[in-house]
């Protein structure tokens, strides 16, 4: 470490001591630019038995219970450095030249089971269904599958996992280590958008040094570093996937391909499902073409989503159209027929007030003879009711004799009434 970086460490040590709360939020701001302070930092980390890495992790757990969010993630882009550095320093069994970092790992997993009023976290996601569109599938591409998630996600089945609460730690031990690690992982893939590109760079080369070291893929990737192997836990492994994923599509695609292999060489050594799972699954879904730089920035997944339309169109033809359709023509008489069938006898309505002293006209001789005998019957019928206007009605009643007359003598009609 060079004499002018040293100098930087110490100065940014001091000048933290000496801030008042009032100018907190501006210091914080400008914190994230000075990127050659932030190099320095990485290179005392990366030092054990450097004089200055206890007062620095000192100052980064300062800084993360501080409460301000800028400071905050100002630490957690060093946590995949600091996790590598206890894990490497666990593994030869030096186990006391990692206490500060201990003691910072630790301090950062109290702090965030907890919420502010030092209740434990209890922390949920619920699981996506597939039968909802989103930027990485349609439903209808499933085929049935997205029918029986559809089925059961009207009737409120989605699964909701659940992480906590989680008990408060005094040390790290060989039990609860990655319980914690872990954990302190799932909360910087929390803060992934936030994290600068030496961060996911310091992230993709951990990743891959856990996996290989001391197996015979180190001398293949030509690590001279420690030749221990380190034990790592399936949880473990998933987490350090999610935050490769990130990289990939972010800037770091060479260091993330690389990392990507060695997870999945190690977790067919470890026979792990679970991260062999989501290895494959994210090494399946990446494009073709390789990405070949790695320094031009944010990338972005390419998505093919379906134009949204109208579900169903004004002309289309559905149940409702067809249902409706049928009753249309039920309901319209049938004119086809001048005869009722099987001598039913069919009444319209008509009204015989006026059918005395009138004439018939030429376009009433197509009146069907259903229409006759309703005449007939409703003539009598009311000639009957009435005895009073019994002799103003006889020519009336003779008229009606001489329709009957007719209709026995020339017309033969099935459905006529016998008298």
């Amino acid at each position: 470490m060079f004499t002018s970086e040293k100098g930087a460490v110490e100065e940014w040590l001091s000048e933290f001591k000496t801030l008042p709360e009032t100018s907190l939020s501006n210091y914080a701001t400008n914190l994230k630019d000075k990127s050659s302070l932030v190099s320095s930092l990485y290179k005392v980390i990366q030092e054990p038995q450097s004089e200055l890495l206890e007062p620095v992790c000192h100052q980064l757990f300062e800084f993360y219970r501080s409460g301000e969010e800028q400071l905050l993630r100002f630490t957690l882009q060093f946590l995949p450095e600091l996790i590598w550095c206890y894990l490497a320093v666990s593994a030869s069994r030096n186990v006391h030249s990692s206490g500060c970092i201990e003691a910072l790992l630790l301090g950062v997993y109290n702090l965030e089971i907890v919420d502010k009023q030092g209740h434990s976290k209890v922390l949920s996601f619920t699981i996506p269904s597939l039968s909802k569109p989103s930027v990485y599938h349609e439903p209808s591409t499933i085929g049935s599958m997205a029918l029986t998630e559809s089925a059961l996600s009207q009737h409120g089945l989605s699964k909701v996992v659940y992480s906590g609460p989680h008990p408060q730690r005094e040390m790290l031990t060989a039990q609860n280590r990655f319980e914690v690690l872990t954990f302190l992982l799932l909360c910087y893939n929390a803060a992934l958008t936030y994290m600068p590109s030496v961060s996911l760079q310091s992230l993709c080369q951990i990743c891959s040094r856990i996996c290989i070291c001391g197996y015979p893929r180190q001398h293949v990737r030509k690590y001279k570093g420690i030749s221990s192997r380190i034990p790592v836990s399936s949880g473990f492994m998933v987490q350090m996937l999610t935050g490769i994923y990130f990289a990939f599509y972010n800037g770091e695609w060479d260091l993330a391909q690389k990392a990507l292999d060695d997870i999945i060489y190690r977790a067919q050594l470890e026979l792990y499902p679970e991260p062999l799972l989501v290895a494959n699954a994210i090494k399946a879904s990446l494009p073709h073409g390789a990405m070949k730089s790695s320094k031009e920035g944010a990338r972005c997944i390419q998505v093919e989503i379906t134009p949204t339309s109208s579900r169903i169109s004004r002309n289309a033809v559905t149940s409702m159209s067809i249902r409706g359709h049928r009753w249309k023509r039920h309901e319209q008489p049938d004119n086809s027929n001048d005869t009722t069938e099987l001598g039913i006898l069919v009444i319209p309505e008509i009204s015989v007030t006026n059918v005395a002293g009138e004439r018939t006209g030429n376009g009433e001789k197509g009146r069907t003879l259903g229409e006759i005998d309703a005449q007939h019957i409703q003539g009598v019928q009311e000639t009957a009711t009435d005895p009073r206007t019994e002799s103003k009605s006889l020519p009336e009643i003779r008229r009606q004799k001489s329709v009957r007359k007719m209709m026995e003598d020339g017309i033969n009609s099935p459905g006529r009434v016998q008298f």
